[in-house]
């Protein structure tokens, strides 16, 4: 645990437990949302591309989501940095600055 605080910057058990619950419900929320948005454009399990769409539609949601639930708990901060780096990850380096 010690390792992941220290990661992470975190200086009590208390925030990490916080930030372990934020993960906890972004993920269930997310993978709950999934099904219905992919409904909602008219793709069904039936489409082959079903699940490459789903998880297209659930990558930007859940960073949204952690967002959201990251700030009624207090840690905005966090979850927006741990977001940018997300996103930095996943961009091609040709469409950013490297920064």
């Amino acid at each position: 645990m010690n390792k992941l605080k220290d990661r992470w910057g975190i200086t009590s058990n208390r925030q990490l437990i916080i930030i372990f619950i934020v993960f906890g419900i972004t993920g269930t929320l997310a993978a709950r949302l999934g099904e219905p948005l992919t409904l909602l454009l008219g793709i069904s399990q039936d489409f082959w591309l079903y699940w490459p769409v789903r998880i297209l539609i659930i990558l930007p949601v859940y960073k949204v989501i952690l967002l959201m639930i990251g700030w009624l708990f207090g840690e905005f901060d966090f979850f927006w940095n741990f977001v940018k780096k997300m996103l930095r990850r996943l961009t091609p380096k040709s469409l950013y600055d490297g920064r």
